[in-house]
């Protein structure tokens, strides 16, 4: 695959796909992967969960949200609202050549997975990956003491805090656990229960809503990207073990 994907406003979506071992290939399933804040497509949870679903026969699409890594785009832009909007197009690229589509999501890319598949029933099985819920409260309680459009993320010199994103998370979104009953896809949810970054909370908030119709894994002391060794092949195994059953 190796067109140019672009989003609503133009600008070019960078994307690394791979195909599945032909020993155990799903030829109708495409897994897109997507990653959280400050992140992109080659951070190290995306690449590794992507690899271990290549060796049990899924092709994968990782990308950049429009403003991260090498997409193009401004940083200061990249709010959930617009995030959502790049997952559409690269959507919109591939579901004429796959039946079947996955969407895994990492922290603020789990709040665009939950978003899309509550409107778009091409997203046939869900996986949030210490997935945000709560927005507005983990806008406030990570950035809360920085300025908007003066301030930094996490002091990164790369990540300029907007007033656009905090307004986005904090209003425009608030919450994305409305949304859950309109879900109808399969969905994982998988959380570290040492998460200091997006608060297992979240993942408790949909399961109280959505009950035994979605599956939840807690990983005991895995942080919020699953760093440990152990606990990253605890992740992929159990992302691949629960896509397995839905193919």
């Amino acid at each position: 695959m190796n067109q140019t994907i672009q989003n609503s406003l133009g600008e070019t979506l960078d994307y690394s796909f791979a195909p599945g071992n032909s020993d155990t290939a799903k030829n109708d399933w495409l897994v897109i992967l997507g990653h959280g804040v400050t992140g992109n497509k080659d951070r190290p949870l995306i690449v590794d969960t992507a690899k271990a679903l290549n060796a049990a026969g899924f092709d994968t699409l990782r990308f950049s949200f429009a403003g991260n890594g090498d997409s193009q785009g401004d940083f200061r832009d990249a709010t959930i609202s617009k995030e959502v909007g790049d997952l559409a197009s690269i959507l919109d690229a591939v579901t004429s050549s796959y039946s079947k589509i996955a969407y895994i999501g990492h922290s603020m890319g789990g709040a665009v997975g939950v978003i899309q598949a509550s409107r778009d029933a091409r997203i046939n099985a869900l996986v949030s990956l210490a997935g945000m819920v709560d927005t507005k409260t983990f806008a406030q309680t990570e950035f809360g003491q920085e300025t908007p459009d003066q301030g930094l993320m996490w002091d990164e010199a790369s990540c300029p805090l907007s007033a656009k994103f905090m307004h986005d998370l904090c209003h425009t979104i608030d919450n994305v656990a409305p949304l859950a009953e309109m879900i109808h896809a399969p969905w994982l949810l998988l959380h570290g229960t040492s998460d200091d970054v997006v608060s297992p909370q979240d993942t408790d908030l949909v399961q109280s809503l959505k009950g035994d119709s979605v599956k939840v894994i807690r990983i005991d002391g895995a942080d919020h990207s699953f760093n440990q060794a152990e606990h990253k092949i605890q992740m992929t195994q159990a992302v691949v073990d629960w896509l397995n059953n839905q193919v």
